[in-house]
């Protein structure tokens, strides 16, 4: 049975989507952006600002639902410009520094507010 998960912690979705669905089995969350609760859009910062509020909206979103970053199987990382990559991968691997889940990261011709980072995941909740 499909479960929906929300949290205060993380941006409110802004549209018609979930900030992540269950079936108590595994988790999917929605895409995740450098934006703070508090509405803050961080798309003039750097990649690795970027980065790191897009994960902290991601572990809250994971805490709701019960994980932790040690539960993600997959994450696909999308920039809207693949010279980022280095950056961006110092701070996520930080983030998932012990066993990182397996990882795409593609890049985009752009992405919703302008950022320069969003990613998902898949977690395992059993």
């Amino acid at each position: 049975m499909k479960r929906i998960i929300q949290t205060d912690d993380a941006p409110a979705a802004v549209g018609a989507y979930s900030q992540a669905t269950t079936d108590d089995s595994l988790l999917f969350t929605a895409g995740q952006i450098p934006l703070t609760t508090d509405g803050e859009l961080l798309a003039d910062e750097s990649i690795e600002a970027q980065t790191e509020q897009a994960l902290y909206n991601l572990d809250a979103v994971l805490d709701e639902a019960g994980a932790t970053s040690a539960d993600v199987l997959k994450v696909t990382v999308f920039l809207d410009d693949i010279g980022d990559f280095d950056a961006m991968n110092e701070t996520y691997a930080d983030y998932f520094d012990d066993e990182p889940p397996a990882r795409s990261a593609i890049e985009v011709a752009a992405l919703p507010k302008g950022v320069g980072i969003e990613l998902e995941a898949v977690a395992s909740l059993e």
